[in-house]
C-alpha cells in the first residue's frame, strides 16, 4: 500500500509480527545480566585450559614485579633442579675441604702422598650400584698414582671452577654493562667507538686469546726478573688472574645485547619525562633504564658463567690455565690422562663435577630467561591439556544445571 508521498506504508500484520507488545517488548529490553556473567566466566575458563599464562592475570594481580619473577622462576623444574644441585655441590666442597682460612670437616686437608690401597680404587659404596648400604670408605673417589686422596683433589678442583666462574662473570658484567649501556644511551660517535672495539674483541678466537693470557701470566715473574715470593703469589693466585684476564674478553656479547636494550629504552616515555624532569645522564641510566634491562643481564650472565667452568677446564686441559699448587678439574684429567685405560674413575669425577655445575648453571639461566620475560610461554603437555578440557567441560555442566534450576 502507498500514500501520496510516494512512500511505502506497510501493512498491520507485519507491524504486529516486527513490534511485539506487553511483556514481550520488556523482555525484549532488560539485558540478560546473568547470561552475559555465566558467558563471561564460561570464557574465562576456557581461556584458562588453552595454555599456561593465558589466565595468569588473576594468578599475579596485586604481586610486585620480583614477586612475579620469583613466582616464576620458582615453577621452572629444570631451574629448580639446577638450583639445587649447584647448592648440594658447593655445600658439599665448602664443608668438608673449608673456604680460605676456614678449615673443612674432611680427614685430609693437605692431600699428602702415601701407599696406594688396592690399586687406587673408590671405595664409595650407593645402594643398588655396587654395594648394600651407603658409605663413604677411606677413599671415596680412589687414590691417583702417587697415592694422594682424589676425593680432597676434586673438590677443591670445584672450589677453584666455581670462584673462576664468578669471578669472570663479574668483570665481564660490569665491562658488558658499562659499554653496552654507553653505546645504547649516547649512539653517535660514542656507539661507534665503542662497537668497533666489541667488534674487534669479538673476531679474537677465545680460546686462544685464553691460552696466550695464562701463559704469560705463568711466566711473568720470570720475565719481571721477580723474586721467589712474587712468583708463589702469581702462582697461588693464578686462579683469580685467569678468571679476571678471560672477563676481559668474554664481556663482548653481554655487551650487545645491553646495547640494543637501550636503544629501545632510551624512546621510551619514561625515559622522556626523566629527561624533562632535568634529571641526569647518570640517574637516567641507573635508576630508570637499569632496572628495565635486569632480565637480559642476569640471564646472558649466568649463561656466560656456564661457559666460563668448560673454558677453564679447556685451558687447564692443555695446560695453559690453572697451575700447581693450584688444582683444577681439568688439571686433574690432564695429569692422569695416562691411566685412561686402567683406572677410568680418574677421568670420571672430575668430567662429571665439570658437567653438573656447567648444566646446573644453564638450568638456572633458563629459568630465569622464562621467568623475566612474560612472552616465553611454555607449551602445555597433552595430559594437562585433557585435564582442562575435562575440568572445563564439568564446570560448563555444572553452570547448565544451575541455569536450568533458575
Amino acid at each position: 500500500m502507498s500514500n501520496n508521498n510516494g512512500f511505502n506504508e506497510p501493512d498491520d500484520a507485519r507491524l504486529e509480527q516486527e513490534i511485539p507488545e506487553g511483556d514481550a517488548v520488556e523482555r525484549a529490553l532488560v539485558p540478560d545480566v546473568e547470561g552475559a556473567a555465566a558467558h563471561e566466566v564460561a570464557g574465562a575458563d576456557e581461556a584458562s585450559g588453552r595454555g599456561e599464562g593465558v589466565g595468569e592475570g588473576k594468578e599475579v594481580a596485586g604481586l610486585s614485579q620480583g614477586q612475579i619473577v620469583a613466582r616464576r622462576f620458582f615453577r621452572h623444574r629444570g631451574a629448580i633442579f639446577g638450583l639445587v644441585t649447584l647448592a648440594l655441590v658447593t655445600l658439599a666442597s665448602v664443608l668438608s675441604m673449608g673456604l680460605g682460612p676456614i678449615p673443612g670437616l674432611w680427614r685430609d686437608q693437605e692431600m699428602r702422598s702415601g701407599d696406594v690401597i688396592n690399586g687406587g680404587t673408590p671405595t664409595l659404596q650407593i645402594p643398588f650400584i655396587n654395594g648394600s648400604t651407603f658409605s663413604l670408605g677411606m677413599y671415596p673417589f680412589g687414590q691417583d698414582s702417587l697415592g694422594r686422596d682424589y676425593f680432597a683433589q676434586v673438590l677443591l678442583g670445584v672450589q677453584t671452577s666455581l670462584f673462576v666462574a664468578f669471578i669472570l662473570g663479574a668483570v665481564a658484567l660490569i665491562l658488558g654493562v658499562t659499554v653496552g649501556s654507553l653505546a645504547g644511551y649516547y649512539r653517535g660517535w660514542v656507539d661507534m667507538a665503542l662497537m668497533r672495539l666489541t667488534d674487534l674483541v669479538i673476531t679474537l678466537p677465545v680460546i686462544v686469546i685464553g691460552a696466550v693470557l695464562g701463559a704469560l701470566i705463568s711466566k711473568l715473574p720470570l720475565r719481571l726478573h721477580a723474586g721467589p715470593e712474587t712468583a708463589v703469589w702469581l702462582r697461588e693466585n693464578m686462579p683469580l688472574l685467569l678468571a679476571i684476564a678471560l672477563g676481559c674478553v668474554l664481556w663482548t656479547g653481554l655487551a650487545r645485547l645491553v646495547r640494543s636494550e637501550f636503544l629501545s629504552l632510551r624512546e621510551r616515555e619514561f625515559v622522556d619525562s626523566a629527561r624533562v624532569a632535568g634529571a641526569s645522564d647518570w640517574r637516567i641510566i641507573t635508576k630508570h633504564m637499569l632496572p628495565n634491562a635486569v632480565g637480559v643481564i642476569v640471564v646472558n650472565t649466568t649463561l656466560l658463567m656456564s661457559s666460563a667452568v668448560t673454558l677453564e677446564a679447556a685451558l687447564s686441559f692443555v695446560g695453559f690455565g690453572i697451575q700447581a699448587p693450584a688444582v683444577s678439574l681439568g688439571r686433574l684429567i690432564s695429569e692422569n690422562q695416562g691411566a685412561f685405560s686402567t683406572r677410568p674413575w680418574l677421568f670420571w669425577w672430575p668430567g662429571l663435577f665439570i658437567i653438573l655445575i656447567a648444566l646446573s648453571i644453564n638450568f638456572i639461566g633458563d629459568g630465569l630467561r622464562d621467568a623475566f620475560d612474560p612472552r616465553t610461554k611454555r607449551v602445555p603437555s597433552a595430559r594437562a591439556m585433557r585435564k582442562a578440557e575435562a575440568e572445563l567441560a564439568a564446570r560448563q555442566s555444572t553452570q547448565t544445571a544451575e541455569g536450568g534450576a533458575r
